[in-house]
């Protein structure tokens, strides 16, 4: 089992750990409830080593890309980086991703469990390009640092990092290591997301934002918050939201996808074009909505979503919302459905449908 650089503050913060796939990380430390309201009130700063990082070089880089990711890349920037996806022939999503457009090469972020899985869908896709791919995952390490508090308190350490526009990144400088800040993350505040080399994370940790910071701004925070905080923000978690079964389009992330891409300059269809055009042109079966409850019973994934008597879809994932005090859940349901009640088993409970999503940080 893979343990992050990170792992002996960790243990001196007393965290608890469980397996994730194949890496050792903190579920929490205290409470996910109190380190969900430590980012949603100030910053919280967290260990995701375990997302995948896979740099992509060579003459034809932007083609691959183009050729796997449902966005369109060849239109960005430098230092900017895009949120996109990765679907199979039928459409159904491989996986989530947040490209990067470095002066000369790119990268993508993936999520730890489709890392090989996307690694050699790249590889199987080179075809004849002149391209090389470059997993550099283990020998590096990736942490976050998010809450409204976030970069007022970077700003103490750097001038050029509060002023990033969203989605874009810089590297920044650090001693004798250079590091990768972009103003990115998965919990709907503000903040960013830093990758630095494996060996010298903790030192630049250490360094630059203080973990053991006194004045209570920035605190650990675990792999529960973390999800508290992006079930709250409607983000989608790949295995719940996100699946192989599941289409961009059902999910309600028609944004980052480009079905004319093929029509634009220096385009080509990418994989899994042909089978979403059709979902589009003749709409998806179901969609992505929010639900609220009252009370305080938690829905989870795979529970059914009734309209009146009937079954009209399933909950992706749910839980006791620290900002609102009550259960939330998201779930696919029927198009031209109106959901009514979620069934628990022992009773069925009244859940209202809601836009996405559940909480928006303040502007």
């Amino acid at each position: 089992m893979h343990q992050t650089a990170f792992h002996s503050l960790h243990v001196k913060h007393g965290a608890k750990f469980v397996d994730y796939f194949g890496w050792q990380l903190p579920i929490m430390y205290k409470s996910i409830h109190e380190e969900h309201r430590q980012v949603r009130t100030s910053a919280g700063l967290f260990d995701v080593s375990h997302m995948g990082r896979i740099k992509i070089t060579g003459r034809h880089a932007r083609r691959l890309l183009e050729r796997v990711l449902t966005r369109r890349i060849t239109d960005m920037e430098e230092m900017a980086c895009r949120y996109s996806l990765v679907c199979n022939e039928r459409g159904g999503v491989m996986d989530d991703v947040i490209v990067y457009r470095y002066p000369d090469y790119w990268m993508l972020v993936v999520n730890a469990a489709n890392r090989e899985k996307i690694f050699a869908h790249l590889r199987a896709n080179v075809g004849d390009l002149s391209v090389k791919l470059d997993d550099f995952t283990l020998s590096s390490a990736m942490v976050a640092v998010q809450g409204p508090k976030a970069m007022s308190f970077i700003g103490e350490f750097s001038r050029e990092i509060p002023t990033l526009k969203r989605y874009h990144f810089c590297l920044k400088n650090l001693v004798i290591m250079k590091l990768t800040v972009s103003r990115t993350g998965y919990t709907g505040e503000d903040g960013v997301e830093i990758i630095m080399p494996g060996n010298l994370a903790a030192m630049a940790l250490k360094l630059w934002l203080k973990d053991d910071d006194e004045s209570g701004v920035l605190k650990p925070a675990g792999l529960g918050a973390r999800d508290t905080l992006r079930l709250e923000a409607g983000m989608p978690l790949y295995g719940h939201e996100l699946t192989e079964d599941i289409d961009p389009l059902s999910a309600g992330l028609n944004f980052a996808v480009t079905l004319d891409k093929d029509q634009m300059d220096q385009g080509e269809p990418f994989i899994g074009q042909e089978a979403l055009k059709k979902i589009a042109a003749a709409g998806p079966a179901r969609k992505l909505v929010g639900l609220k409850l009252e009370g305080r019973r938690t829905p989870r994934q795979g529970m059914n979503v009734l309209a009146g008597d009937a079954v009209v879809g399933q909950v992706t994932s749910g839980c006791l919302s620290p900002t609102l005090e009550c259960p939330i859940a998201m779930a696919f349901v029927q198009s031209g459905a109106t959901p009514t009640s979620i069934d628990f088993g022992s009773e069925k409970l009244a859940a209202q449908q809601t836009p996405l999503p559940f909480y928006k940080r303040p502007s």
